[in-house]
């Protein structure tokens, strides 16, 4: 099974159903559910989401959805000092995207990272791919 990890925006994506990308990431998380892939994200990730979110949806609910994400559908990864600090030392132009590969690289057997920002991702030793190019 190939082992994804997501960046925050596929989450929000999902979440907030930010159109066109939500197809994606709707896709993606279908997919996890059958047990085709599995799922990784960030501890950062879950937090910053709920940042971005909770603004616009009810606290309730976003609490439960993010807690259902991962306690059943993604496994988190922690953001510890051993990150922080690769990150702070590493030449990412981006320190969170930083964080972000580096968490990945935690999971053995990655197989790539999936983000809209594949831009700010271009010094990582994961594959990145676009939602588009790992559904299609």
């Amino acid at each position: 099974m190939k082992k994804i990890f997501l960046d925050t925006n596929i989450i929000v994506d999902l979440i907030a159903d930010r159109r066109p990308f939500s197809k994606y990431a709707i896709e993606i998380f279908k997919r996890a559910e059958e047990n085709e892939i599995e799922l990784f994200t960030s501890s950062h990730s879950i937090s910053t989401t709920y940042y971005l979110l909770k603004k616009y949806l009810d606290d309730a609910i976003l609490r439960k959805v993010l807690f259902d994400l991962f306690d059943y559908i993604i496994t988190v990864i922690a953001v510890d000092s051993d990150i922080i600090k690769k990150g702070l030392l590493s030449n990412h132009r981006d320190f969170e995207d930083a964080v972000q590969i580096f968490c990945a690289s935690k999971i053995e057997n990655i197989d790539c990272i999936v983000t809209r920002n594949i831009k700010e991702f271009k010094k990582s030793i994961i594959l990145v791919l676009s939602p588009e190019e790992l559904v299609f």
